[in-house]
Formats: structure tokens, sequence, C-alpha cells
């Protein structure tokens, strides 16, 4: 459990940086800021502007805690895999192929730090900072940011950014916005959501692959190399491929597990088996149309994503060791014995609102002007997860 000296101690630290957390706003006893509405209860720490638990209801009517985690909130900023545990990675998340990207005639250079590749601008990225707590209602929390120019190598400019998370009834909203106000620099925001909407609770299997999911205006992804960064083609997938989600709704995440291809779909030489990749979302019928349905039927649990962004990124959690633990929340007792689990491979899915990955990198696909910010620019994120039942 949170160690409450140490937590203040951290928090007084961060607030010499940040400029102070808002007025009143204080943490829960073990150290979790927590929203809530009917059906929904969320809760955060200052250190990546994490979610820590998302509890909604199962189709027995019970509370589970659909996302990834830990119990100890000192453990996030300890832990050495640092998963980006339903983070906020940035100020330009996802790949920068080659750590190099050109503004106005000029090469800048960032962190190599996934293989020839930068991930999430480097190992100082703002999944890494200990945001400033504004402002804490009963329904929502604003965490902001001031980044400090080049404190991730190659990025240049201050960057100020504010995320806003609330709830209404069983609904979790969020929303970014950032301004860079000195220069131009690359800007790419995402919430970095892990999911297991079974809360690992299914005796049978703690895998994701039967969980199902529908992108309905999602045919088309992005090609990507074999160390998942994009190459620049734009491909379709056909019914029923590896890659399809888009053609009928009730597919399973597991539904092309037999198929030659999918061990090595995700890149490695072959070694990563599912998904790490990028989807556009095109031709949705409004803006507030559900773009992916995710969904469990052994929990009954589904969610709903809307979001202004122009595509996800589905990652099925290849590389997890089994060295990360659960949390109690997510504790399988099978006859009044509880059976130890860890997160293993395959046994979450994160999806990722946001736009194309190394976009800055790629002037064919027109999105330069959309991730190159400032200076004075506004930049601003909105997604929502609705939670119901299948």
């Amino acid at each position: 459990m949170k160690s409450i000296i140490t937590y203040f101690a951290v928090i007084m630290e961060a607030a010499t940086v940040l400029g102070g957390p808002g007025k009143g706003v204080k943490p829960d006893p073990d150290g979790r800021y927590t929203i809530a509405a009917p059906g929904i209860k969320a809760q955060f720490i200052p250190y990546g502007a994490t979610l820590t638990n998302l509890f909604v209801k199962d189709k027995n009517g019970k509370d589970v805690d659909v996302v990834l985690g830990y119990d100890d909130v000192d453990y996030y900023p300890k832990d050495p895999g640092h998963p980006v545990y339903n983070a906020i990675p940035g100020r330009y998340a996802n790949r920068i192929g080659k750590g190099k990207y050109t503004i106005d005639g000029e090469e800048y250079h960032t962190e190599l730090n996934d293989g020839d590749n930068t991930l999430h601008s480097g190992t100082h990225n703002w999944s890494y900072r200990f945001w400033n707590v504004t402002e804490h209602t009963p329904t929502s929390i604003t965490f902001a940011i001031s980044d400090a120019s080049n404190s991730s190598l190659g990025m240049l400019g201050r960057v100020d950014s504010t995320v806003t998370y609330s709830v209404s009834k069983n609904t979790w909203h969020i929303k970014m916005n950032a301004v860079s106000p000195e220069r131009k620099t690359p800007v790419l925001l995402t919430q970095h959501t892990y999911f297991n909407l079974d809360a690992y609770k299914n005796p049978a299997t703690d895998k994701i692959w039967d969980h199902t999911l529908y992108m309905p205006y999602s045919a088309r992804y992005l090609e990507a190399d074999q160390g998942a960064l994009p190459t620049g083609k734009i491909l379709t997938a056909t019914p029923g491929s590896i890659n399809d989600f888009a053609s009928a709704a009730g597919l399973a995440l597991g539904h092309a597990r037999d198929q030659p291809g999918f061990a090595g779909n995700c890149g490695a030489n072959g070694a990563c088996e599912g998904y790490n990749g990028y989807w556009l979302i095109e031709d949705k019928p409004s803006r507030d149309a559900v773009v992916v349905s995710l969904a469990s039927p052994f929990s009954g649990v589904k969610a709903d994503l809307r979001t202004d962004q122009p595509g996800v990124v589905l990652y099925s959690c290849h590389w997890m060791d089994g060295s990360a633990q659960l949390k109690s929340t997510q504790e399988l007792v099978v006859n009044g014995t509880a059976v130890p689990r860890t997160v293993g491979r395959s046994s979450c899915v994160a999806i990722e609102a946001q736009d194309y990955p190394d976009g800055i990198n790629h002037p064919e696909w027109g999105r330069v002007d959309k991730q190159i910010l400032g200076p004075g620019q506004k930049y601003s994120w909105e997604s929502s997860w609705t939670f119901g039942l299948v």
C-alpha cells in the first residue's frame, strides 16, 4: 500500500517543477484520486497522468476492474519494464523512424530507445513524469505538465499540456490540449489504455483471444516493418484475413490464430504473434459514431470507443513476459482458493486512439501539418469509452 509520506514528498518535488497542485486537491489515503458516476469508477495518480483502476459492471452486476496496473502506486515509477500502463506518452507518442525528423529543412535527432527507432519520445517522455493535479471534483480530474525544451532529446521548444478525465453514466471521457508557445515541435498524444474485460477472472483462460473486436470503419491499415515502424504503404484487409476487424461484428481477436502469418504479424522476424499496428478510421457517418467495440463473452462487458482521431493502434500484449503482478482487484478465486496469475503474453490488449504513427516522416499521408505544432498553435484530442453489456 502507498506510503503517504513518500507520496507527498514526490508530489511536492513535482510541484516545484510544475507550479504546485490545485488548491485543496488531495489524493485518497491510498494515493489515488477517485472519480465516479453511475456504473463506473476511475482512479488516477499523477505519475504519467495514469489511470490505475477502472471499475465497470459485468453481466452479473458486479464491479470488475478492466484495466491493468499495480496495487502499489509507488511501483509505477520503479517498474523497470515501464509498459506505459494507461498513461499519457508524449510529446510524440508511438514511433519516430530512425530517430530523426525534419522541420523547415532542418533535421533533428531523437533518442533511439526501440531498436533503430524512437518510441514515445524516448526514456524521459511524459509517461515517466509526475504531472500536476490542477482540479479534482467528484466526477473529473485535470492533470497538467509543462515540458521544457529538449527535456526529451531532440524535442525542442516548450510544450504546455493538460488532460482532463471525467465520467458520466457508464462512460469515461478523455480530453487533451497542448500548445507550443515558442517554436514548431512534433506533438502526437494518446491515452495508452490496456484492457482485459474479464479482469483476469475467467478460469478457462487469461488470454485476450476470446474477446471480440469490431472496427467498422477500419478496413485499411498501415503496413509495418519488422520493428513495427510503418513503411508508408496503406493496405486493405480482405474479409476474414488476419488484420480484418471491419467486415463483420463479433470477430474474435484470435479469429486468425491458425492462419499462416499470424505468428510474425506484429514483426520481430516472426517472433511477435498478434497485433502491434495502426488502423485508419475512415468514412464514419458522424462525429459520435462508435469506431471500436471490444467485448468479452465471459464477463459480458462491452467497451465502445468514440474519438476525433483518424485511427487507432492495436497491441495484443505479445511482449508481456509474466513478470508483472496483477492487482488484488483482479485476483482469481476458484473453490475458495486464489489462483496465482501474472500479466502473461497475449493476456491484454492496448487500444490507443491517435494520429498516424511517424506521420512527421511520411508527407504522402498528409499528416505533417497535423503533427507539427507551434508556435502558438493549439492541439486537441478527445475520446470516450462507454461500457455496457453484450
